[in-house]
């Protein structure tokens, strides 16, 4: 069943499109991190300003270089050490759309524990997005029930893992980290 579903959201997620899936935290809107249209097409889902930007996930922590200038070297010992999901907001964006670099050039980048997650990233071969199932303004939703019609309404698939689990998740503690290994918290 995991591998369908992944087969399935490979090939959405490839022909541009977005999906509505499970993660490591909460559930989450994404696609294609390299793809600006795609990428487009979630912020006008969310009524999104797109000076708010998303994070990426990948699968691994040795693909931080491939989408952030100078990785700090703590950003692998507080992956390695975090209790919960980690996502690290970092300067020196690169290799991803425009569309997902804030103005002073960081992005926010998760590595996911998510079995799902982590297939969909190997066999796309890039980053995916990952922003909050909701509306902008709303609260996150907790599991799968809690979704809004509308947003399930307006992604091209749904990937259908996790959807009966009512298991409360919080989204991810957010840290910003400067090149020279400064850090603070955003979100615990």
């Amino acid at each position: 069943m995991l591998k369908d579903e992944v087969n399935k959201a490979l090939k959405i997620v490839q022909d541009g499109g977005i999906i509505l899936y499970p993660t490591d935290t909460i559930w989450g809107i994404g696609c294609d991190a390299t793809n600006t249209d795609a990428v487009k097409k979630i912020y006008e889902l969310k009524q999104r300003e797109e000076s708010k930007s998303m994070i990426i996930l990948v699968d691994v922590d040795n693909k931080l270089q491939s989408y952030i200038n100078e990785v700090p070297d703590i950003a692998y010992e507080l992956i390695e050490y975090s209790e919960n999901p980690l996502t690290l907001v970092m300067p020196g964006a690169k290799n991803i759309s425009p569309a997902l670099i804030a103005e002073d050039g960081s992005v926010g980048i998760r590595v996911t524990s998510h079995p799902f997650c982590q297939q969909l990233i190997q066999r796309l071969r890039k980053p995916l997005v990952s922003t909050s199932a909701n509306i902008s303004g709303q609260a996150s939703p907790e599991y799968f029930s809690k979704i809004d019609q509308d947003i399930i309404d307006g992604v091209d698939y749904v990937v259908d893992i996790d959807q009966h689990s009512t298991e409360i998740k919080k989204p991810s503690t957010i840290m910003r980290l400067a090149p020279n290994g400064g850090f603070e918290f955003i979100r615990r």
